[in-house]
């Protein structure tokens, strides 16, 4: 059995000694809220969304990430939303609150180019026990309760009902905690990110939908991270898919359009690095619920 000791050395070391990273999603393209606040009320109505993931499965200390957001138009201009992300790996639970506020212009008849920002209050708390360090009485190890911190984001989205744009930085702020002797122990980094997409029609009834998309974010510290997804909707029902994360992991995508107004997602990873010999995979599912009626319904279910 592996030594649940030395899995969480090594998880805390790695975020430690470089930069801690927001949370992973292979579904990003359905929870873009998360890193671009200019998201907020695209959809045209009010959207909840909520989702769970597990990542390698069977490796003790792995990542478990909660995420439930809401957002919604307040006006032909103005969107608003809220999110919470819960993210446990190894002796770290990290709570994050946002809030988010968008403007957005008309920029073609079909067009729209939306600014927001994002306010995000973190809540992070290590749990000494889970190092189980050899001196029980080292004062490093005695102030690692709860930490509060404030921060704020910004970004920028471009979309119609076919494709989209974004660029974003969640958090401005780089927060260094547990700091010893001017040594912080754990650092929270700025994450730059790019979105894009696009939705063709296949055929000339439009049954059958195809959606590359890309996310990059890049982190002082780590290697730069990029997704690319393939994703194919048929009669606009049902959704089947892969995705590639360079250096990292290969996944299969599945949705399900269950009503006009209820999608469910779920996806599969698969390591491409070593790490693949230690886990049986990562899981991700989520569902989100879209609020319309007779004056708000769409004739095609939104790709993202």
């Amino acid at each position: 059995m592996k030594n649940i000791v030395l899995v969480l050395l090594l998880l805390f070391c790695s975020v430690a000694g470089f930069a801690q990273q927001d949370a992973q999603f292979t579904q990003y393209m359905h929870n873009t809220i998360n890193v671009n606040p200019a998201y907020a009320g695209s959809r045209g109505f009010m959207s909840v969304f909520g989702l769970y993931r597990t990542q390698w499965v069977g490796l003790d200390g792995a990542p478990e990430t909660s995420s439930f957001s809401l957002n919604t138009p307040v006006n032909k201009n103005i969107g608003l939303g809220v999110s919470l992300v819960n993210d446990k790996i190894g002796p770290v639970n990290e709570n994050n609150l946002a809030v988010d506020f968008s403007y957005s212009i008309q920029t073609s008849a079909t067009a729209k180019l939306s600014f927001g920002i994002k306010g995000t209050a973190n809540l992070f708390k290590l749990d000494p026990s889970k190092l189980k360090p050899e001196d029980q009485g080292d004062p490093k190890f005695q102030d690692l309760g709860n930490k509060f911190s404030p921060n704020v984001g910004a970004g920028i989205y471009w979309h119609t009902d076919k494709a989209y744009v974004g660029v974003s930085i969640p958090n401005f702020i780089q927060t260094n905690r547990y700091n010893d002797n001017d040594v912080a122990i754990y650092k929270d980094r700025i994450n730059y990110y790019l979105i894009a997409g696009y939705v063709f029609n296949l055929d000339r009834y439009e049954l059958v939908k195809f959606k590359p998309a890309l996310m990059t974010k890049m982190v002082e510290g780590s290697p730069l991270q990029v997704d690319v997804s393939a994703n194919f909707m048929f009669y606009e029902k049902f959704v089947v898919g892969a995705a590639y994360r360079l250096s990292s992991s290969v996944s299969a995508l599945a949705g399900f359009q269950i009503t006009d107004g209820l999608y469910i997602g779920y996806a599969y990873d698969r390591e491409t690095t070593k790490l693949a010999n230690y886990n049986s995979g990562s899981h991700e599912i989520f569902l989100r619920f879209d609020f319309l009626n007779r004056y708000t319904r769409i004739t095609s279910p939104r790709f993202f």
